[in-house]
């Protein structure tokens, strides 16, 4: 008897689904224009580095990538519409540290970030640098904490709000100096700057961007940074790990996550997209032009990383008995 010709065999096969694609292959890249999602508005560090991201990773896939800035609520409202977005890889959340990790611990939120949020890579992360004006009198930690302690009605701290990572860096710093700053919340970096400078606050975790112009003009004094090592564009900068506080650690973060029932085959194609970006030496110098260095993991590792982030900060939260109030 003949045998089949090949290429007719090969159809054959092909058509009981022997040879087809793995589940999810075929719907990347997605055939439809992606969305980025930040929660921000447009001019920040957040945005710059998403609107970064985006165009790169647009260029590499072949297919448009669209920053959606959804501004309000700390970052919960992105992460909410993100949360009930489509789960077919056009809806991607440039995540950050408040809405995953810490809001949950002090407010109602309407989503999980475990359940309805699918964690993909790994973003970008940059240190607070604690900074206090001139009037204060002190040039180091080690003086900044004396004063604390013996200062009638102790100093205070300024925030970018109730629950942001500014708030938390400094129940941080309470907890691990054995002091009690006290919190002074405002709406946004700006206003928070603008007491500090006119000496009605007497400190800030400020994100770098921010506070680094005002050191720079001879306007205020950096005591600290947060992160475990000096990040390279403040060399000079000593940490409060090493200031006598080790292992002291306060990154403000971003992570990629989408929507929770996205098929992991396409979560595992985003990552390997992303990750190549943050590899990028192109992108990588971009980014630390903007005081933010990038993080790039595997989907495993984002996962343990926020679920550390989560204890941490809700464990401050419960010992310093902080609300969104």
């Amino acid at each position: 008897m003949k045998k089949p010709p090949l290429a007719w065999l090969s159809a054959l096969v092909a058509g009981t689904g022997l040879m087809a694609a793995p589940a999810g292959a075929q719907d990347f890249p997605p055939a439809k224009p992606v969305t980025m999602v930040v929660g921000f508005a447009p001019g920040g560090a957040a945005d710059a580095a998403a609107r970064l991201i985006a165009k790169q990773l647009g260029d590499n896939i072949g297919r448009t990538v669209v920053v959606d800035n959804r501004a309000g609520a700390g970052g919960n409202i992105a992460h909410q519409f993100v949360a009930n977005g489509p789960a077919d890889g056009t809806m991607l959340l440039f995540g950050s540290i408040g809405p995953l990790t810490i809001a949950p611990h002090i407010m109602k939120v309407s989503y999980d970030p475990f359940k309805d949020l699918a964690p993909v890579s790994g973003g970008v992360n940059f240190p607070n640098v604690l900074v206090v004006h001139k009037g204060l009198g002190v040039k180091t930690l080690a003086e900044f904490v004396k004063l604390a302690k013996t200062k009638a009605g102790g100093v205070d701290f300024a925030s970018t709000g109730a629950g942001s990572a500014s708030h938390l860096a400094g129940e941080l710093f309470n907890q691990q100096a054995r002091i009690n700053m006290v919190h002074v919340p405002y709406k946004g970096g700006a206003p928070a700057m603008q007491d500090l400078i006119g000496e009605r606050v007497a400190s800030y975790f400020s994100a770098p961007p921010t506070a680094m112009p005002q050191v720079e003009a001879g306007r205020l004094i950096p005591l600290a940074t947060t992160g475990l090592t000096r990040p390279a564009y403040l060399p000079n900068i000593p940490t409060v790990a090493e200031s006598g506080y080790p292992g002291f650690e306060a990154l403000n973060w971003y992570a990629f996550v989408a929507p929770g029932k996205t098929p992991a085959p396409i979560l595992d194609r985003w990552n390997q997209e992303i990750v190549k970006v943050l590899n990028d030496p192109g992108v990588k110098e971009a980014l630390n032009k903007h005081g933010l260095t990038p993080q790039p993991t595997t989907r495993a590792e984002l996962t343990a990383f926020m679920k550390k982030e989560d204890a941490k900060w809700g464990g401050i939260v419960r010992e310093r008995k902080i609300t969104n109030e």
